[in-house]
């Protein structure tokens, strides 16, 4: 089995797949497909309009604010230096108020840049992962969402001229009925079936795909116990178990995701998985991001004493 893995994410120097040219500047990709976790993007720009309005207030009306100040802490203290001290409190203030909004406009920037722009760009490049589209005959994409990457793999298999289907699964039914919408406005509603699932428990037989593909997704599963704990890991080791599981021998396996790549890698060292590689780090949501890719063995090979296996885990 060969790995090309190694044991820091710092040190990961694996060449990442050029992306496919698709000529789309930002707008486009928003007029097809909007954005998922828009409220989120919605409390940053609220919070850094508020910043913002709070900062130019305390710049116009500095001095009243420093007379307030001061004759706040005279109530407190007897000291001669209180003007002094409320010109700090104030410029000190009002500095924080205005980094804040700078900072929070420029989150919010870089999520709405990371959940269309990149997204975009990232399904191009995890596609470019698999050699052959035209021997596919049935791929996954595990949270597909509003479709860009799902929809990527599609038009793959529409310009070999496969016959494959590729299957998006999602936890919201209502979500996939729009993924099915943005499939029809790329021409390849024909490639693509959608369905409501739980990726802990893929409802789907063992070893049925060629390709299983996710995108920023796997670090979402077992949120409701709190990113870093015991429980949340075992979840998302549980979500790696399956997409394992129901990819063929020999099938390939790419996900780009965020945070916990690291535990993702030594997991599929532990599932025996060849041939693993992990992308450069891409910024993406203001943290790292990395593409993993591997492939199924075709015909595991077992030592003396070690015992077999089992995906679900």
């Amino acid at each position: 089995m060969s790995l090309t893995v190694k044991p820091h994410l710092h040190h990961y120097k694996n060449k990442m797949g050029k992306p496919t040219s698709t000529n789309r500047d930002w707008t486009q990709i928003y007029a097809i497909y909007g954005m998922d976790q828009w409220q989120t993007l919605l409390f940053l720009l609220c919070h850094a309009i508020f910043f913002s309005i709070l900062s130019i207030l305390l710049l116009f009306y500095f001095d009243p604010v420093c007379k307030l100040l001061e004759t706040g802490l005279l109530l407190f203290t007897t000291s001669t230096s209180s003007t002094g001290a409320a010109r700090f409190a104030a410029g000190f203030t009002g500095s924080v108020t205005a980094l804040s909004a700078i900072c929070l406009f420029f989150a919010a920037g870089d999520f709405f840049y990371s959940s269309v722009a990149l997204h975009h760009d990232m399904a191009q490049r995890m596609v470019s992962y698999v050699n052959d589209w035209s021997s596919v005959k049935l791929a996954l994409d595990i949270g597909c969402g509003r479709g860009i990457l799902l929809n990527a793999v599609a038009t793959q298999l529409k310009k070999t001229g496969s016959s494959g289907r590729v299957v998006g699964l999602d936890r919201s039914k209502r979500t996939t009925l729009s993924t099915l919408r943005t499939a029809n406005m790329e021409g390849v509603g024909e490639y693509v079936t959608c369905r409501e699932g739980d990726v802990r428990s893929l409802p789907f037989a063992d070893n049925y795909f060629d390709v299983v593909v996710s995108a920023v997704f796997v670090h979402t599963v077992g949120k409701e116990y709190g990113h870093r704990t015991v429980e949340a890991a075992a979840e998302r080791m549980r979500a790696l178990g399956e997409l394992v599981r129901v990819l063929k021998p020999g099938g390939i396996g790419v996900v780009w995701d965020i945070v916990h790549v690291p535990e993702y890698v030594r997991r599929l060292q532990e599932l025996k998985m060849e041939d693993i590689t992990v992308s450069e780090r891409v910024t993406a949501f203001m943290v790292s991001s990395h593409i993993v890719t591997f492939r199924k063995p075709n015909q595991p090979v077992w030592r003396v004493n070690e015992v077999r296996l089992d995906w679900r885990c």
